[in-house]
């Protein structure tokens, strides 16, 4: 099975996102600071699992 999921396309697409609401609405610094860093360990997390091989879990 392969994957047809671009990590980084998702990201950008986020970001964008969450940049497009931040000059729509009165976010503050620091709310844009959480949601920004929030997203990067999603980010980071998805990445993580992504790069592993594939296991189902154990039948103990």
């Amino acid at each position: 099975m392969t994957y047809n999921f671009d990590p980084d396309r998702w990201l950008d697409n986020e970001l964008a996102a969450l940049e497009h609401e931040r000059r729509q609405t009165e976010m503050t610094d620091a709310e844009y600071e959480e949601r920004h860093a929030a997203l990067m360990d999603r980010y980071y997390d998805m990445v993580d699992r992504l790069d592993r091989t594939y296991q189902l879990p154990s039948q103990n």
